[in-house]
């Protein structure tokens, strides 16, 4: 499975994005996609994820409420649409997918994409 990241940039503390994640390959076997970050200094962090078949979704604490986690099966994409954006949602945001023979382990990595909220 390879995943591509886009639509991180630069936005002012309350503002919106919407990042995409394309998958392709074997995305037959994919059995969740998620969203983490890495924030300069600071250890990668779960955001959300989303199970492919079903579509039940988990955040984390910190963007529950502002972010929504969605995915277009047909097209192989998921988003994380972001509002309310705060300064430390600054980050590089990733997206990872998790495959059915290994449904709890984010094998699959896409490149990530920067987003930046200035205050």
């Amino acid at each position: 499975v390879q995943l591509q990241a886009s639509g991180g940039g630069l936005v002012q503390a309350g503002g919106s994005l919407r990042l995409s994640c394309r998958a392709s390959g074997r995305t037959f076997s994919i059995y969740a996609m998620g969203w983490f970050r890495q924030a300069p200094g600071k250890e990668r962090e779960f955001v959300a994820a989303i199970r492919w078949s079903g579509g039940s979704t988990y955040y984390a604490d910190s963007v529950k409420g502002r972010f929504t986690i969605s995915r277009d099966n047909p097209k192989n994409v998921v988003y994380l649409q972001m509002i309310t954006l705060k300064p430390e949602d600054t980050a590089v945001y990733y997206c990872a997918a998790a495959t059915a023979t290994k449904p709890n382990e984010y094998d699959y990595w896409g490149q990530g994409t920067l987003v930046t909220v200035s205050s």
